[in-house]
């Protein structure tokens, strides 16, 4: 016999992966996003009002945060060693910079509204 999710609470870490995969942090099934940004206002699947989470810039934040820990390394690599020409190194660094900022930007806003979902503070309506 299988337990569905509504009769289980998900542990904090499961809901914390729903929302970095783009999943509802509720039933962990239904889409977060419409497009690459864009919140869904309700899950397709249960129904969990999440258009009401407002993640404003905390995604931003800790897409920035996590993309300078990533590319500071590659930065100090290159300047040490002169193993590709300047302009090769920079314009891979920018690449590099470029791809993992945006790859980590909606995966951030995913976990901020998972951990906004999971203490309750919604946006108060109107």
């Amino acid at each position: 016999m299988e337990l569905t999710s509504s009769r289980i609470a998900p542990c904090k870490r499961q809901i914390f992966w729903r929302g970095i995969t783009g999943r509802c942090p509720n039933c962990g099934q239904g889409r977060l996003f419409k497009g690459y940004l864009r919140q869904v206002a309700r899950c397709g699947v249960c129904e969990e009002d999440i258009g009401s989470i407002r993640a404003d810039d905390g995604p931003a934040w800790l897409a920035i945060l996590l993309t300078g820990h990533i590319i500071a390394p590659l930065i100090g690599y290159f300047a040490l060693h002169d193993t590709l020409p300047p302009w090769l190194a920079m314009g891979s660094l920018l690449a590099i910079t470029l791809v993992t900022a945006l790859l980590l930007l909606p995966r951030a806003k995913g976990f901020f509204i998972a951990v906004i979902w999971l203490t309750g503070h919604r946006k108060a309506r109107e």
